[in-house]
């Protein structure tokens, strides 16, 4: 391109000389100064042109990146958008599993709470019927409470026998009766009769070594009336001996000792419904 423009000048200053045949010095610099003018131009636009074709191609470079920037984010945001779509919806099936979950438990914890709202009226109404049945036993000895859920009847040893015996003495044997006719009417509730002792070593008391064998077999007579006799189900019963380990007062005195020499019958209601629903 500067060739040709060149080319051009010349053929024009050519023209010019040869129609004007003798210049005056002041034209022929004037024509140099715009012949110089002209070449300076077209290097500078020469130069422009090399600047913006550099500049155009770094250009498309710059866009050829950012178009597999652009591609690769919008890939990234489609496998994020996917893999939210799914957590949204596992979120939403766990959210409706744990809420159905929340129902079920919130269901059997009322049954539980009805279950023990039924035991314990039922614990209260027992303990009614103990005391009105054994009444007058309560003078020599016979107390009727509830404690954890269950009602204990303790009868003080000389309700129930002689000093240092394992028979059941006539006075005794009137007390269980109307206790056995109390529990044949509950056939939910078990039974647990424990023989309990003071400190006093055993002396002289045949067979019987100590005060484990004293208060087991007391606890055995007492099962063994209240199911040969007066016809309670064995099935029920369960004899166990506490020593002298479970003291209601201290064993320093006569009428702790005696507070302490006892049988406990304890009656708690059967809880199969309550411990099947527990484990489902």
């Amino acid at each position: 391109m500067k060739r040709t423009v060149l080319l051009l000048f010349a053929g024009l200053f050519a023209t010019a000389f040869s129609a004007c045949v003798v210049l005056s010095p002041k034209k022929y610099k004037a024509l140099l100064a715009k012949q110089d003018s002209l070449s300076s131009g077209l290097e500078q636009a020469h130069l422009k042109g090399e600047y913006l074709e550099g500049l155009i191609a770094r250009l498309k470079k710059d866009t050829t990146g950012l178009s597999a920037t652009l591609n690769d984010l919008r890939n990234k945001y489609s496998e994020i958008d996917g893999n939210y779509a799914k957590l949204k919806d596992n979120s939403s099936t766990e959210i409706s599993k744990l809420s159905q979950d929340l129902k079920k438990r919130e269901q059997r914890l009322k049954e539980v709470e009805e279950i023990l709202r039924k035991r314990d009226e039922a614990t209260n109404q027992l303990k009614e019927k103990l005391q009105q049945a054994l009444l007058g036993f309560t003078k020599s000895g016979l107390t009727v409470e509830i404690k954890n859920g269950k009602v204990y009847v303790s009868l003080m040893d000389k309700l129930l026998f002689p000093s240092g015996s394992i028979i059941i003495d006539e006075k005794g044997k009137q007390a269980l009766t109307q206790l056995a006719g109390v529990l044949k009417e509950q056939p939910e509730i078990n039974i647990a009769v424990e023989g309990h002792t003071d400190s006093q070593k055993i002396t002289n008391l045949g067979q019987i070594k100590d005060n484990w064998d004293l208060s087991v077999l007391r606890s055995t007579s007492v099962v063994r009336y209240l199911t040969e006799v007066a016809k309670v189900e064995g099935v029920r019963m369960t004899a166990t001996g506490k020593g002298e380990f479970q003291p209601l007062a201290p064993n320093t005195g006569a009428d702790g000792r005696s507070k302490n020499r006892r049988i406990e019958i304890v009656l708690s209601p059967k809880l199969d419904e309550l411990y099947n629903l527990i484990k489902q």
